[in-house]
Order: C-alpha cells, then sequence, then structure tokens
C-alpha cells in the first residue's frame, strides 16, 4: 500500500476507534441503571401511585411463616396491577423482614421492578389480650417492636419510606388491646427525633393508622388535647373507614329505600353501594372537619378500607346482606374512584385472602377480604385484569391467575342478594 493511502487509512482507522470509545463511555450498560427511590412525600403526593395492604399467609396459623419464594410471587403479581405501595401491620414476626429481603431480591434481579411500604410497627395496652387490659399504660413489647421497626427502615432505606405506629390502637371498640394517644404520641416524637438526629432518614414519613373516629372524625370521647399533639406531630393522617362492617352496626345508609322499590335488584344493590362510597367520604370529611377546629392543615389519606366477599356472620345472608363479590367490586371501584379524584392515596385492605385471621370460621368475613383468594382465583373485582392478560406467566404457589366462578357472571350474580328493605333495617338495628 502506498504510504499516502496508508496515511488515509490509518487516520480513518483511529476516526473509528475514537468514535467506539466515546459510545462506550457515554452508554451505560442496562445491568448498571441507577434504580429510582422515591420519597414519601413523593409517593404520597400522586394519587396514581396504587397502595394495598399486604399480608402473605397462606395457612391457618401465623406460625407458618410465607417464604421469600412466596413473597417474591406475591410482588409481581402485584407488580403487575400497578401497586406502589404497600402496608404491613407488625415486625415482631419474620413476614415483614422476608417481604423487604424479597423486594431487595426482585430489585437486583429487575432494576426496573419498584416497590415501597408503609411499615407498620404494632403497640399494645399493658395486659393487653387478658381479661383486664390496661388501657393507660402500654406493654413492654412495644418498645422492641419499635427498635425493630427503626433498625428494618435503616437497612432498607430504598423500600421503607413511611413507618406507622400502631393499627387501630386507639380506637376504643379496640377492647384488648388499645392505648391512649399520648402512647401513640410518645412514639411518633421518639421517631421524629430520631430523624433529627440522622438516625433514620429525613425524608421517612411517620404515622398511625386507626379508624376515623380515633382521629377526631368521631365522638367528643376522642377529642383531647393529646390527640391535637398526635396530628401536629404525625406527617400525614392515615384514617380508616369500613362501611361495610356498618352495614350491621351503623345502618342507616344502608338497605332498600321505600323510593328504590320499584328499581331492579342490581339498580337497588348499586344505590345502596354508591351510598357507602358517600359514607366514606363523610367520615373522611368529618377528619377533616376536626383538623380544621384545631388549626391543622396536614395531609390525610385512606390507610385502610375495604369489603369482604363472604360472611357467615352479621354482614351475610342472614344480617345486612352486604358480602358477596359483585358489591366488593362496585366498592372497589367506587373507592379508588373517589380516591384518585380527590388526590388521596388508598391502602386498600386487601391483596390475598388469609385464612388464619378467623381460623375457627373459614366463613368468617376477616378471611375474605383479599381481591385473590388461596386457590389463586382472582376475584370478580379483578375479572377484567385476568381478561386483559396482566397475570400472563404469573402464579401463586404454582397456579395460575384464573377467575372465580370459571368466569361466569350470570353464576356469580345467583349468589348477590339484595340489602334489607328499610323496615328490616329498623328490625337489624334492634339486635
Amino acid at each position: 500500500m502506498p504510504l499516502k493511502y496508508y496515511k488515509k487509512w490509518f487516520t480513518g482507522v483511529l476516526v473509528v476507534v475514537a468514535a467506539m470509545l466515546v459510545i462506550s463511555c457515554t452508554h451505560t450498560p442496562t445491568y448498571k441503571k441507577k434504580q429510582v427511590s422515591k420519597t414519601a412525600e413523593e409517593i404520597l403526593s400522586n394519587p396514581d401511585n396504587l397502595a394495598i395492604c399486604y399480608g402473605g399467609y397462606r395457612e391457618k396459623s401465623r406460625d407458618i411463616q410465607p417464604t421469600i419464594a412466596e413473597i417474591k410471587e406475591d410482588m409481581k403479581i402485584l407488580a403487575a396491577m400497578d401497586i406502589k405501595l404497600i402496608r404491613t401491620y407488625n415486625v415482631y414476626l419474620q413476614e415483614t423482614a422476608n417481604l423487604l429481603e424479597a423486594i431487595t431480591q426482585l430489585k437486583q434481579e429487575n432494576p426496573d421492578f419498584e416497590m415501597y411500604l408503609m411499615l407498620g410497627a404494632w403497640i399494645d395496652c399493658k395486659d393487653a389480650r387478658t381479661d383486664k387490659p390496661d388501657h393507660f399504660n402500654e406493654s413492654e413489647q412495644n418498645a422492641g417492636e419499635i427498635d425493630r421497626a427503626v433498625a428494618l427502615a435503616n437497612k432498607y432505606p430504598d423500600i421503607v419510606k413511611i413507618l406507622a405506629v400502631g393499627n387501630e390502637a386507639m380506637v376504643k371498640w379496640a377492647a384488648s388491646y388499645y392505648v391512649q394517644p399520648n402512647i401513640i404520641l410518645k412514639w411518633v416524637n421518639y421517631l421524629q427525633n430520631l430523624k433529627k438526629q440522622g438516625k433514620l432518614p429525613a425524608t421517612l414519613w411517620i404515622t398511625s393508622s386507626d379508624n376515623f373516629a380515633s382521629w377526631g372524625g368521631g365522638g367528643s370521647e376522642y377529642h383531647v388535647e393529646d390527640l391535637n399533639q398526635l396530628i401536629l406531630a404525625v406527617d400525614f393522617i392515615s384514617m380508616h373507614t369500613y362501611p361495610m362492617h356498618d352495614t350491621h352496626y351503623n345502618p342507616d345508609f344502608w338497605g332498600v329505600r321505600e323510593s328504590e322499590t320499584n328499581l331492579s335488584d342490581l339498580e337497588k344493590i348499586d344505590a345502596a353501594m354508591l351510598r357507602a362510597k358517600n359514607y366514606s367520604i363523610a367520615q373522611y370529611e368529618n377528619v377533616v372537619k376536626y383538623m380544621d377546629s384545631i388549626g391543622v392543615k396536614k395531609p390525610i389519606h385512606i390507610g385502610e378500607t375495604g369489603w369482604a366477599t363472604q360472611s357467615n356472620e352479621h354482614y351475610g345472608n342472614s344480617g345486612s346482606r352486604a358480602t358477596d363479590e359483585y358489591k366488593s367490586a362496585l366498592y372497589y371501584k367506587h373507592t379508588r374512584e373517589w380516591t384518585q379524584k380527590a388526590g388521596l392515596i388508598c391502602f386498600y385492605f386487601e391483596a390475598f385472602d388469609e385464612q388464619w385471621k378467623d381460623a375457627e370460621n373459614p366463613g368468617g368475613s376477616e378471611n375474605h377480604f383479599g381481591l385473590i383468594n388461596l386457590q389463586a382465583q382472582a376475584k370478580y373485582t379483578l375479572w377484567s385484569l385476568v381478561d386483559a392478560g396482566t397475570f400472563k406467566g404469573l402464579t401463586r404457589n404454582g397456579k395460575p391467575i384464573t377467575k372465580t366462578y370459571k368466569g361466569n357472571k350470570t353464576a356469580l350474580i345467583q349468589d348477590v342478594k339484595v340489602p334489607p328493605s328499610d323496615l328490616e333495617i329498623k328490625e337489624l338495628k334492634k339486635h
């Protein structure tokens, strides 16, 4: 090759090599992709972030903890549903630690996997679940529970974004374990101080998750100064609302009105479920009013609400006739629409059925709040996702996600009962 051509060829090679070096330096390989980690404030300010309450227990006893492999199955299902935030209830059992490890492994396997946690620390009064619970003093176990929660929040700061002190720990109908607001306030202040000292992430949000009445939306017996101080201390309020339970305990909103007697059965049910939605909204608005009355502006989100699909108790066919898959699906739809439009995050209760909650009574409502049952069947609420192929390739306990009733809506509707009439409601209230 003549020298002049060699020089041109060599120069061209250098240009190509240089270009390749530039490309290799400016294009990060997929496996080095930086994972997203949002703050609690960012997550809770976007109502499109779907949230759900999670328990992964399959058996009749919590002595059998869900494994990391089982929880990874569940997280893949929830991620396919576009869930971004999940809520747990305690850290004294192994489930939450397994959950955090499962999410960590999924993030390592897929940099795009995104799941955050509102981690609950269980709070009890002294002598809880005995014949003489002491509601003015706290269990000696509480300190250890808070310590475990702090340790997990520091170990998994990319996942744990919220700490919730107690679950329905202040509402007075939790007669076997509730505490006074000053106990919750003590631990919320403790955690807020750890943040100030740099011993917890500064962006971690602290709350307590409790019934609407406990947040001032109920009777005056809850309107105490310690509650006012607690509202000031938390980063946001996590409130619960359960119209399903009140179809029995406070059924004025429920039933078929005299003006609705000429409607079809499904129209009667649809009207009752709209009133159930409005009942929840009224409870939320009562908490807002109480906060206004003490001069506080703070975010409120729905920490828990749901509708069981089966009950052999007050809410079933011998009672308020509230529980079935059709009504549950309507409540889910109404609740998601309301909260998203209002700019609220809603931790819907719950992802999967759990049979330990009322192990001696398989037909009890507490066992049937899940959107997916223990046979890996999506209830009516999620049938459209099955049709859309959302769960394609996913399994739970080795079973693909299929539909309840084999997808036969006619068969499902046969199990749907019309709520009681106004007259029947009056009779129910006597019992």
